[in-house]
């Protein structure tokens, strides 16, 4: 699988769990990259090619909602999917992160083989 992946949550732990999972899709450790909130992984969009952001939402500096609204707003990032990964349950503010283009949502605390059957399905593999 030869895609790009940012992770981006604010909890080591939680990133690292993350990365293992996506490893295990065959995606190269080259390909996935960690931030640890929102305006790290804009940063990051900036100056690197991404398929997809793996979201947490509730971070320090800029949480994921923002990190939305932003990305929304600039063209050039229009084609990298967004995928909630996190403990957010409230469906109005889940709903509207839907109207900004996060198309998949991962309720925490998950399973490997639930993120790796989430990142099969957005590449249209097999986990």
């Amino acid at each position: 699988m030869n895609h790009r992946i940012l992770i981006v949550d604010d909890s080591p732990l939680l990133r690292a769990t993350a990365r293992r999972a996506v490893l295990q899709t065959g995606v190269a450790p080259a390909d996935v990259r960690e931030a640890q909130n929102g305006k790290e992984a804009l940063d990051a969009l900036e100056r690197e090619a991404f398929d997809l952001v793996l979201l947490d939402i509730n971070m320090p500096v800029m949480d994921g909602y923002q990190f939305v609204e932003q990305k929304a707003k600039n063209p050039q990032l229009a084609g990298i999917k967004v995928a909630l990964v996190t403990t957010e349950g409230n469906k109005k503010r889940l709903e509207r992160m839907t109207q900004l283009g996060v198309t998949h949502y991962l309720r925490k605390p998950f399973a490997p083989e639930e993120l790796r059957a989430l990142v099969a399905e957005l590449f249209g593999a097999r986990s």
